[in-house]
């Protein structure tokens, strides 16, 4: 258990920079397709979840393993950021609190990793328990629901639309909304259906199940969740007047109302920022080509420089040395 929390620490770090660089290409990137802020979280999940390390000299981690699996056992443990300063300040103090004494039975370091370990598995652990009780209280709610059409059901239990489920997605609607509203909604949450973010939005409440010590996570799945709905929205409005626009966003706002209780389950997906969407909706503007390829190019590059590791340096072993044969008639030398 020890080792696999090590390698969730050295995950964790090295997604942390490619989170950072997602944060800084959104800020940079603003009139970009929000599908493609959607792709950047998604390399920061495949990193997360790559078990594999591929070497590349384009990579911009600083390294490729800051904690190793054998610091438990290293007599005089340290960690290797690839950062020499950050080092040389944190190093010292981790030999002066962890290094074993030769007489005592029991390596520190070892025992405060397995009481970290299990605090991370009891972090995971209440984390999921708290999705799973949360989608069978909604499901419950939802008992008294009424089929509307196909996948499309009527509640008097909800007072917001919502799609709920991951094999069989549904679109919960609340009772009292008129034809035009209805139609809208249906729209914003077909899209999302379409687009698959009910399998998405559950895998990234899992990752910061896994992740939960990491803040930057969950700064990284709430804008997530924002950029899923912005994406559905725009491809909605893109296909609509300008006139319409603007029914679409009293749509957004007429059911607004009362989004928590979908919100509040990570296997659902309600309304969420309404009034940045609605400002985003009424101000779109197809993106000119070059601002796609500039995006798809961002991304490419951010996947070669972050999925990937640094390059090792062989170092070379101070214990060995090569005889260098001399010239004909004198002696060699050691290297």
């Amino acid at each position: 258990m020890a080792e696999a929390f090590i390698q969730v620490l050295n995950q964790s770090i090295a997604a942390g920079w490619l989170l950072v660089a997602v944060l800084l290409l959104r800020a940079v990137l603003r009139r970009a397709p929000k599908w493609t802020m959607v792709l950047l979280w998604g390399l920061v999940a495949l990193r997360l979840c790559w078990p594999f390390s591929w070497q590349s000299a384009w990579s911009l981690l600083p390294s490729s393993q800051t904690i190793s699996p054998d610091i438990l056992m290293d007599p005089s443990p340290s960690i290797h950021s690839g950062i020499d300063a950050f080092n040389s300040i944190v190093n010292p103090a981790i030999r002066q609190a962890f290094t074993p004494n030769p007489g005592d039975s029991v390596n520190p370091l070892q025992v405060w990793t397995a009481v970290l370990a299990v605090v991370w598995l009891a972090g995971v652990g209440a984390l999921l328990g708290y999705a799973g009780l949360s989608y069978v209280s909604l499901r419950a709610r939802l008992r008294t629901a009424v089929r509307l059409q196909e996948g499309v059901f009527q509640s008097e239990r909800v007072s917001s639309p919502f799609v709920l489920g991951v094999f069989r997605p549904r679109v919960y609607l609340p009772f009292g909304l008129d034809a035009s509203t209805r139609d809208y909604v249906l729209a914003h949450e077909r899209a999302h259906i379409r687009r698959r973010d009910h399998w998405w939005k559950p895998l990234g409440f899992l990752l910061v199940a896994v992740y939960w010590f990491h803040p930057l996570l969950w700064l990284g799945y709430w804008l997530l969740c924002r950029d899923i709905e912005l994406a559905c929205d725009e491809s909605v409005v893109r296909k609509l007047e300008p006139a319409q626009r603007a029914d679409y966003t009293q749509a957004l706002l007429d059911c607004s109302a009362g989004r928590r209780l979908a919100v509040a389950c990570p296997l659902a997906f309600g309304e969420l920022d309404v009034r940045r969407r609605i400002r985003a909706a009424l101000d779109y503007r197809k993106p000119a080509l070059w601002i796609v390829v500039l995006a798809l190019l961002a991304c490419a590059l951010t996947a070669l420089c972050f999925l990937t590791d640094p390059q090792e340096t062989k170092v070379a072993n101070p214990w060995v040395r090569e005889y260098e044969p001399g010239q004909a008639g004198s002696v060699g030398k050691q290297r």
